[in-house]
């Protein structure tokens, strides 16, 4: 309140910054995730809405004795994917939203395609009657390679595939080699595995999925933020959120004050 005494002045209001400023979404499968259920949520993850959601899936970390058989199926489901006019419900995605994220996006796929140490499995790419890109699947060598760890927004998953006995290091890599921390899955069937990761994964992700992809939080449901590079973990759609635009103030009384 602005001015003297009460009821005098006027009042002035300050914004209440609540931030999400990106993400570089992961998912991690244990060796004991189901593939056909992990396949699926790595193409629903990273590929609906063409990959233009905050929470969309942008790395996964898989284990080698899961490789084959997941990048099998994955193969399988990709060329299938249709992508078109939106007003056609037939199709499952549509354009990136403007010229600039074509540009960004394209550009990485093609400095992949020159990088030794990437294998790009699935692409595509046609601006002449809209941006379009086809659904991306890359490979990576280096599990600290730039694809794993700076933001696309758009329809490109990049995948490390992990030796098994070397998991704890890579689910470390996965927890702190982003800047970001807004949503994050983590795949198995072993419950001693999802114990743990959880708390190894604790200052990965705002938001944590366990056998989900991490996408779909619903506000008022699933309260929804992230922290790090990610914001200031605000949970949009709870009561955390609502501390924010509030100014607290505590109060003490003391009945019988000391005299002496």
């Amino acid at each position: 309140k602005v001015g003297e005494g009460v009821g005098e002045g006027r009042y002035r209001s300050y914004p209440r910054l609540v931030g999400e400023t990106g993400g570089k979404d992961f998912v991690f499968a244990h060796p004991s995730a189901d593939v056909d259920a992990l396949s699926t949520a790595l193409v629903r993850g990273a590929y609906e809405y063409q990959g233009q959601k905050c929470s969309a899936a942008s790395r996964a970390y898989v284990p080698a004795s899961l490789w084959a058989p997941l990048r099998a199926r994955m193969m399988d489901v990709l060329p299938a994917i249709t992508v078109g006019d939106v007003s056609d419900l037939s199709h499952f995605m549509g354009a990136v939203i403007d010229r600039r994220a074509y540009d960004r996006i394209t550009a990485a796929v093609k400095g992949a395609l020159a990088d030794t140490g990437c294998e790009v499995l699935h692409h595509g790419y046609d601006d002449r009657d809209g941006y379009f890109i086809r659904p991306t699947l890359i490979r990576v060598d280096d599990p600290g390679h730039a694809l794993m760890r700076d933001e696309l927004f758009g329809p490109v998953l990049t995948v490390s595939v992990y030796e098994d006995s070397r998991y704890d290091e890579a689910l470390s890599r996965c927890a702190n080699d982003s800047e970001y921390a807004l949503t994050g899955a983590f795949w198995a069937r072993d419950r001693a595995a999802i114990t743990h990761a959880s708390g190894a994964l604790r200052q990965g992700a705002g938001n944590f999925y366990i056998n989900d992809k991490p996408t779909g939080a619903v506000v008022g449901q699933q309260p929804f933020g992230g922290a790090r590079g990610s914001g200031t973990n605000d949970k949009a759609g709870s009561a955390l959120n609502l501390l924010r635009w509030v100014s607290p103030r505590t109060v003490k009384e003391t009945l019988v004050p000391p005299t002496g």
